[in-house]
């Protein structure tokens, strides 16, 4: 029985590595003035139309719902706010990704005490009452909430972590045989893990954060505003309960360091920016 676990815990390794190995290395996006090009590994059993797909459904089925409840843009001026907002950061999204300005973007507002927004991918974009109400963002703290998701969907990370966890499901898979349990998940299940419940990555938190706040500066956003929102965060994390926003986007003294850091090196494309609204 020994002997079989070990030989199983081996074959399940290399088919994990396996599946690793056929992964496609390659760069979503291009690096922007912030200097983002770490290679990225994408299965060929997660593909970006698949994951699209998946996301519209999902994201259809969460309108629906949220307005079967009266909960779907209630407020028909804050919507108009948010919307505004992501529509200057969108029209910069091809300075990382030309194919960007063919997406199907959406914005919505969902009426939740949740202190949360998300962008799947493809553009979906909602952002959630709470956020609004409780933080109480400028336009620019609030651009550099939509410029950290939008750069997410941009970034394809959660296509990035579907196909890592396709890669150790291959390997679990294997133990399954003997046990018979059923260690794959379907496509729809893992984006709704990846969007809503697993944390992201640090690499990943820090790659959105320095995307956006490049977006909101070129789309004339003061992007310091990225530092006051993480404070405003984190003030309310004080509370009973962390906000939902930080439990899947952590938060510490060197993120607000690095986006700082960040903020001074696009600062130029604010200015530019400014300078340019103001000619017309």
């Amino acid at each position: 029985m020994i002997r079989k676990r070990y030989l199983l815990r081996n074959a399940g390794a290399a088919l994990a590595l396996a599946a690793l190995a056929g992964c496609t290395g390659m760069n979503t996006t291009q690096s922007g003035a912030i200097g983002v090009n770490r290679t990225q590994y994408m299965s060929s059993m997660v593909p970006s139309q698949a994951l699209e797909q998946e996301a519209n459904q999902q994201y259809a089925e969460i309108l629906q719902q949220a307005k079967a409840k009266g909960l779907l843009d209630r407020d028909a001026q804050q919507l108009a706010r948010v919307r505004a907002i992501s529509q200057r950061l969108i029209a910069q999204a091809p300075v990382f990704r030309p194919d960007a300005s063919g997406w199907k973007w959406e914005v919505h507002v969902l009426s939740s005490d949740e202190i949360n927004a998300w962008c799947m991918p493809g553009g979906k974009i909602a952002v959630y009452t709470g956020l609004i109400s409780k933080i109480k963002p400028t336009d620019a703290e609030l651009a550099a909430v939509l410029g950290h998701e939008i750069s997410h969907a941009l970034r394809e990370h959660a296509r990035e972590r579907v196909s890592q966890q396709m890669a150790t499901n291959l390997g679990l898979s294997v133990l399954s045989i003997a046990t018979g349990s059923s260690a794959a998940s379907d496509l729809g299940g893992q984006l709704t893990s990846v969007m809503f419940t697993l944390p992201n990555s640090r690499t990943h938190e820090t790659e959105a954060d320095r995307m956006g706040v490049e977006l909101a500066a070129r789309a004339g956003y003061d992007p310091r505003a990225a530092v006051t929102l993480w404070q405003k965060m984190g003030a309310a994390e004080q509370g009973s309960a962390p906000p939902e926003f930080l439990s899947t986007h952590p938060s510490a003294a060197s993120r607000i360091s690095d986006l700082q850091s960040a903020a001074q090196q696009v600062l130029p494309l604010y200015e530019q920016s400014k300078g340019k609204a103001a000619a017309r």
